[in-house]
């Protein structure tokens, strides 16, 4: 997933944070490819790391990370004091001749001002998401909510869109990237309402200042949320024992302590627990997480953003949101996934049916129903039992650091690419882990990432990328390169074992790190355009279709084994049975997805004054995958309504592009491993950002049209 900042003013196009960085490799390792072309050699420091890229004309710097609460609001007041000053500048030129107005002094110059607040945001925003110290965690909240609320007025500054609108007039010969920018800063003060009476302007900022400091709340409140559940040993019957001896796992004689509100004891307990009570229970509590503060608050925000909306000349918020995007409307977005959800109906139907003679022989009841906290766990048992395959012994040969290795492996060869650990100068984790990338041939520095892996008290609780410093050209024409950091909860690794990941995680781990690789590979000259900076609805096909790669017996054969004796690898049997296994169960798991982009388009179409969000967005649920439990609040702790609001249709919509795209890899000579491919998608991809339309660019990369017949294959539903 892709971290986003949830309040953007004009020219603050910045992903943030997530959308989401600490492990455990062992001192000393290098990143590198099996032979000479990739082998990295010995590692530069940091310092050289930076020496030489000033050969390359540009720049690599870490940020400075406020450490105190007086230091976050200071950073706050320096940020807006210096982006008012230079706003002043272009303001006043706006009242000069019209031939004193040049791209640089007024388009360019409003990307430099929204680089410079977004530079401080991206950082306070980490700073939020993932400090050990509660004190600054609250002061990067409050601080992040006063930038952003500015951040809004920059869309409002009459004499700044004064100089603008005089400019545009001049008509210059701009091509390519420039036009493009002139073209979307036009466009997004007429959807920020700059169109309309002074009266009703006045009233669209004010809202929308508002709105940012409820969206921050929000999403604060999923950070903070917590729940403990105590099971007996019997109560967890079914889940692996390797958790259960798990640190803090074991809290008594025959107590056991879960969490709700961590990804990878969800997932284990879901999928494992025998008991239906002790699913339902968990179930349960995780879906009532942050109730008490966030559906009051989520009913505030959407009926807020439909008020929004229709005064900006909408019909909805998910029409407003959509329309820059690929899909464009609501409407057709909420085509695509009613189709999809139609045309997996049959095998949804199909597969339930399935669990439900497994869920009867198990209880000896033939009139059993399944409910929506039994299908993780039959799903589970189907692998096991007609397929013979065991998510959690598969584990074994995942350990963290070997398969993060393996990943960087493939990713420098295939992208030709050099990874090297660095020494972090500051950490604000201990295992927090800093590394240096470049150009393998070249040697070129490209960029940093951190590595911050593993679930801790008050650090954001999923998976995402966070950006921190983004990639932009300078004034004096050097390439400031990227600086971007992972941020997720693998398992904590145990004394004498290693952090053991589960296939399902290994996928999200090459996600994740396609997100870095979005962000760093960059060569747009705008802030605005750089790395995943891209429609909503593209941003994770890039990394998504890179999820194909944990599924390849070559690419897996390259890191995967058994960590007790390495010389024994994923047998290709077990492999066919894990594919068989996913197609067996893909429906339910994609009812799941359409459950969640249906619910976020629903509640930003329907929702308004008087249409109560939680019952609404418990109904959409129970219709497209099963009934809620009752009384339970699932929308108070899905996060993805404050970053992909109305957007979350884009993980399907980017699956299908996706799907097309691994295809180019599956035909090639080299298929997983084509470095030519690799260095295409580099190039026609990741490198242009949105810098040209994101259509031609997936054009340009698969060398034809795009395609649904991949995607639909993956589903099942292609032609035979």
């Amino acid at each position: 997933m892709e971290a986003f900042l949830t309040v953007r003013g004009m020219m603050i196009f910045n992903r943030q944070f997530f959308l989401s960085c600490g492990c455990g490799i062992a001192v000393g390792f290098l990143a590198g490819c099996k032979g000479p072309e990739h082998s990295p050699g010995k590692s530069a420091t940091l310092e050289e790391f930076q020496r030489r890229a000033q050969r390359f004309n540009s720049q690599i710097r870490l940020p400075e990370f406020e450490t105190s609460p007086g230091a976050v609001y200071q950073s706050v007041s320096n940020t807006i004091t210096r982006a008012n000053a230079a706003l002043d500048d272009i303001g006043a030129r706006g009242l000069l001749a019209a031939e004193r107005l040049t791209f640089d002094n007024t388009i360019r110059a409003l990307d430099d001002i929204g680089y410079g607040v977004g530079t401080t945001a991206n950082r306070l925003s980490l700073i939020k998401e993932t400090s050990r110290n509660a004190a600054l965690r609250d002061a990067a909240t409050e601080a992040t909510k006063t930038l952003s609320a500015w951040a809004v007025g920059l869309d409002y500054r009459e004499d700044v869109y004064r100089a603008v609108k005089r400019y545009a007039a001049k008509k210059a010969n701009l091509v390519g990237e420039e036009a493009k920018l002139l073209a979307e800063t036009l466009r997004d003060y007429k959807r920020a309402g700059l169109e309309l009476p002074k009266a009703q302007r006045d009233e669209v900022e004010q809202m929308r200042k508002q709105l940012t400091g409820l969206t921050t709340d929000f999403e604060s409140n999923i950070t903070k949320a917590k729940k403990a559940l105590k099971f007996s040993r019997a109560e967890l019957e079914g889940v692996p024992d390797n958790f259960l001896s798990g640190e803090g796992i074991k809290t008594g004689g025959d107590e056991y302590t879960v969490m709700a509100n961590i990804t990878f004891h969800r997932m284990i307990v879901m999928e494992n627990a025998k008991l239906e009570a002790t699913r339902r229970k968990f179930f349960t509590e995780y879906c009532n997480l942050a109730r008490a503060e966030n559906v009051p608050l989520l009913q505030q925000i959407l009926e807020l953003r439909h008020t929004i909306a229709k005064k900006l000349g909408y019909a909805s918020w998910a029409d407003y949101q959509i329309e820059p995007k690929m899909a464009k409307t609501g409407a057709k977005a909420l085509k695509f996934l009613t189709d999809l959800k139609t045309g997996l109906q049959p095998k949804f139907e199909a597969e339930l049916a399935e669990f439900r003679a497994m869920k009867a022989t198990e209880t000896g009841d033939a009139n059993v129903s399944i409910n929506v906290w039994d299908t993780g766990y039959y799903s589970n048992q189907l692998k096991k039992e007609k397929y013979t395959v065991d998510a959690e012994a598969l584990r074994v040969y995942f350990p963290y650091d070997r398969t993060l290795q393996g990943m960087f492996d493939i990713y420098q060869r295939i992208f030709g690419i050099r990874i090297e650990e660095a020494v972090a100068p500051y950490k604000w984790v201990e295992d927090l882990k800093l590394f240096m990338v470049s150009d393998a041939q070249s040697r070129e520095p490209l960029g940093l990432f951190y590595l911050d892996m593993f679930p801790r008290e008050g650090k954001y609780n999923h998976f995402a990328q966070f950006g921190i410093i983004e990639g932009k050209r300078l004034a004096d024409n050097r390439y400031q390169r990227p600086t971007v950091a992972l941020v997720c909860n693998f398992p904590t690794p145990q004394k004498g074992q290693p952090s053991l990941l589960s296939h399902y995680e290994v996928q999200t781990l090459f996600h994740e790190f396609g997100h870095a690789l979005h962000s760093i590979l960059t060569r747009a000259n705008f802030a605005r355009f750089a790395g995943t900076s891209v429609p909503r609805d593209f941003v994770e096909a890039p990394s998504q279709m890179l999820e194909n790669w944990a599924w390849d017996k070559r690419v897996l054969d390259s890191f995967a084994a058994d960590y007790r004796d390495p010389s024994k690898k994923i047998p290709q049997e077990i492999l066919k049975q894990l594919k068989a296994a996913k197609l067996a169960t893909v429906a339910t798991y994609y009812r799941r997805q359409l459950s969640f982009g249906l619910l976020d388009l629903t509640l930003h179409s329907q929702v308004r004054e008087g249409v109560d969000c939680l019952k609404l967005s418990n109904k959409v649920l129970g219709e497209v995958l099963l009934p809620m439990p009752e009384d339970s609040a699932f929308i108070a702790y899905f996060g993805h309504l404050m970053g992909y609001d109305a957007s979350y249709y884009g993980y399907a919509w980017a699956d299908a592009i996706a799907a097309d795209m691994a295809t180019v890899f599956e035909k090639s000579k080299g298929g997983y491993y084509d470095e030519a491919t690799g260095r295409r998608l580099r190039n026609e991809v990741y490198a242009r950002g949105d810098s040209r339309e994101v259509n031609v660019s997936i054009q340009k990369f698969l060398g034809r049209p795009q395609s649904l017949e991949p995607f639909l294959k993956t589903l099942g539903l292609g032609k035979k």
